[in-house]
């Protein structure tokens, strides 16, 4: 198998939230015919986010995942926020975009629209609401992507929102292709994690999305992380691997424990995207903190608390 032929992405990556102009995200308009001719995304506060981000020494961006909220986007907006990363980083920082549907075909057709955008990595979930039937299907269903893919393929696993995880047995069969080269994991399962870094060449390159495990993971020979805090929180990620590269672990132990698990806590409790987004805005990288429907933006009381346990992590890096 080969290895990703683009840019290395490195040890910290960040799954970019989304800023949307208010009018959009409130369930007036998203972009569409019943939207008028507003965009949607505000690509300004957008590519100022990546701009920060890589200042601050993060190796890859990743738009349109979870934590950007991508099933709320239309497929303009979908195209506008990775044409805005990507000409945001530049040749800085390579970029992964979520591809995530329910057919072959139309995740065939994210993947073209997002290498046509700039990207130089997609990022591919099981189709979410129906599953195989046999577990042959859903190697079939990866292996059919790969066939005709323009660019690199990353599994992503987040039995969370799919409703299952990829089985073991599948990753390792599919890491066989030549276009499928590593996956990233956000079950929170660290044992799988561990099975599936065990079951697959030492090619293919496993990131952690679970950011509490994101030390362990480095710990453990993973390639590094795709993690939603380092919208808000980057400083921590890069001194972290960085300590974990140096063999520093009681360093990087403590960052973890101190400065990434607290924020962490708080995404679990109230939802990645509108946690991420408050998260970015006590920073100041984003200026409003608009989610779409289903999702609603936090209360102000646990706005505050976000804003507190963030304060405390920045003034380890100004």
């Amino acid at each position: 198998m080969a290895t990703d032929p683009t840019a290395a992405f490195g040890a910290t990556n960040c799954p970019l939230i989304t800023p949307f102009e208010d009018s959009t995200a409130n369930g007036e308009g998203s972009g569409g015919e019943r939207g008028g001719e507003r965009e949607g995304i505000d690509t300004d506060a957008l590519a100022s986010l990546v701009e920060v981000l890589i200042d601050r020494g993060l190796d890859g961006l990743v738009p349109c995942g979870t934590t950007g909220e991508f099933a709320s986007l239309t497929e303009k907006e979908y195209r506008t926020v990775i044409e805005t990363t990507a000409g945001a980083a530049g040749d800085r920082a390579p970029v992964m975009a979520g591809a995530a549907t329910t057919t072959v075909e139309t995740t065939l057709d994210r993947l073209e629209a997002a290498a046509e955008s700039g990207a130089d990595a997609g990022l591919v979930t099981l189709p979410y609401f129906h599953g195989a039937n046999v577990p042959e299907g859903e190697a079939r269903f990866f292996r059919a992507i790969a066939a005709e893919t323009p660019l690199p393929v990353y599994l992503y696993n987040i039995p969370g929102c799919v409703g299952r995880e990829i089985p073991l047995e599948t990753v390792a069969a599919v890491a066989e292709e030549e276009a499928i080269v590593g996956c990233k994991d956000s079950s929170g399962d660290f044992e799988y994690f561990l099975e599936v870094d065990r079951h697959t060449p030492a090619e293919f390159r496993l990131f952690q999305g679970y950011d509490s495990y994101f030390v362990p993971g480095l710990a453990a020979g993973s390639a590094g992380g795709i993690n939603a805090l380092a919208n808000a929180i980057p400083e921590s990620f890069v001194a972290a691997s960085q300590a974990v590269r140096a063999e520093k672990y009681e360093r990087a132990r403590e960052i973890q424990a101190t400065e990434i698990a607290p924020l962490f806590e708080l995404c679990l409790a109230h939802g990645f995207a509108p946690a991420s987004k408050a998260a970015a805005a006590a920073r100041g990288f984003l200026p409003d903190t608009a989610v779409r429907p289903p999702l609603v933006d936090l209360d102000r009381e646990t706005r505050a608390e976000i804003d507190e346990t963030v304060a405390s992590v920045a003034t380890n890096y100004e």
